[in-house]
């Protein structure tokens, strides 16, 4: 990453601009694509790249995360993402194209190509990407002292120790992005299991062969498990594999879900909520007919600057309110650029819904709705 970007980094990225997770989405499709023709050009490692596809999680999580947590900006504030369990580092170097300081970790006698992989599209990607070589379960100190958001993806039931993993880290991460494995059975297939907080040791055979498999919880077991250790469940989905088997006959099924540390405060952030469509052209959004966001302390007078489409019926009318009261009505005459000021109460995480009285409905052009486009948003 070159000292432009890590200046752009430092500074604060316009709300307007805060990344959804259909804008990772997105932009992940087109750095797979890089990463494609970057592995193409190099000598694979020995026995070869990493199989699994990373960048199939991200689809998870759009379906994972809900209301702000669809906003990550607010999540990883100025600290550094930690991928545990990186592989060849595909969502980590995904996480720095999108401006983020990263450290990747993993351990070389379980990774697939004992880190050959990260190493050499690092090398090709002329990445600052941190590699860390680290054994989780011997208890080695995670490598950064704080980070906003930890990626454990696919790791758990790769630990021996999960329990001891999983309460260090909440010392560390601010919030944890957690895919695994879970079952609703016992391994007879028959005693189910899933309302228990229960947990199953694998055989020196592993899960399916790999001994590299400890763990397996229900999800019951899970919630427990990342409770005792420190965190709180803020989004939680669970979805089955159709074409995986876990034991017998019981399909697999995976946990998707969002964790927040208690561990670290909360710090206030001004963050876009519900009703806003994908970033375009990496400075305005559409909005819904209805959508809103949360005003940090400190912010006493909010403003949008919104464009007008001229397909729209006029007059239209932008209404604010905040804690059941009116606090802006705004009465748009005709198409065009506007800029519409409102002072909400003077509290901390003040949630203001706003609404248009009109909107564009979806056609055959756009499957959306729309009523306005937010090109800024001013706290002063």
């Amino acid at each position: 990453m070159g000292l432009h970007s890590w200046r752009s980094r430092l500074r604060p990225r316009p709300l307007i601009q805060q990344l959804e997770i259909r804008d990772v989405v997105a932009r992940a499709l087109v750095f797979q694509e890089r990463l494609a023709r970057v592995r193409q050009s190099v000598e694979p490692p020995n026995p070869g790249w990493y199989p699994w596809d990373s960048f199939g999680t991200l689809q998870r999580l759009n379906d994972l995360l809900k209301g702000a947590n669809r906003f990550l900006d607010p999540m990883i504030g100025d600290d550094p993402v930690l991928d545990l369990g990186c592989g060849d580092g595909d969502l980590s170097f995904l996480f720095e194209s999108l401006g983020c300081r990263v450290c990747a970790v993993d351990h070389s006698p379980t990774n697939y190509n004992r880190m050959r992989g990260v190493e050499a599209l690092k090398a090709e990607l002329d990445s600052s990407v941190r590699i860390e070589d680290l054994d989780l379960d011997a208890g080695a100190r995670l490598p950064v002292g704080r980070c906003g958001l930890a990626l454990c993806l696919g790791l758990l039931y790769h630990l021996k120790n999960p329990f001891g993993v999983l309460e260090q880290l909440s010392r560390h991460a601010r919030y944890c992005l957690l895919s695994t494995a879970v079952t609703r059975f016992a391994p007879d297939g028959a005693t189910e299991v899933n309302g228990m907080p229960a947990a199953f040791l694998a055989g020196r055979d592993g899960l399916r062969g790999d001994e590299t498999n400890y763990w397996i919880f229900s999800e019951t077991g899970l919630r427990t498990l990342a409770d005792r250790c420190g965190w709180d469940v803020c989004d939680w989905i669970a979805v089955g594999a159709e074409d995986s088997i876990l034991w017998n006959r019981q399909q697999d099924e995976r946990v998707y879900c969002l964790l927040r540390s208690r561990a670290f405060p909360l710090e206030p952030a001004t963050q876009l909520v519900s009703g806003w469509h994908v970033l375009e052209n990496g400075a305005w959004r559409w909005t819904e007919q209805t959508f809103s966001l949360i005003l940090a302390r400190g912010g006493r007078r909010l403003g949008l600057k919104v464009t007008a489409p001229e397909n729209l019926q006029f007059p239209v009318t932008l209404s604010a309110r905040s804690a059941g009261q009116e606090i802006g009505r705004h009465v748009l005459e005709c198409a065009g650029d506007y800029e519409c000021a409102q002072m909400p109460p003077p509290r901390d995480g003040v949630l203001v819904e706003f609404t248009v009285d009109r909107a564009l409905p979806p056609d055959e052009h756009d499957g959306r709705e729309r009523a306005l486009v937010v090109r800024a948003v001013d706290i002063g």
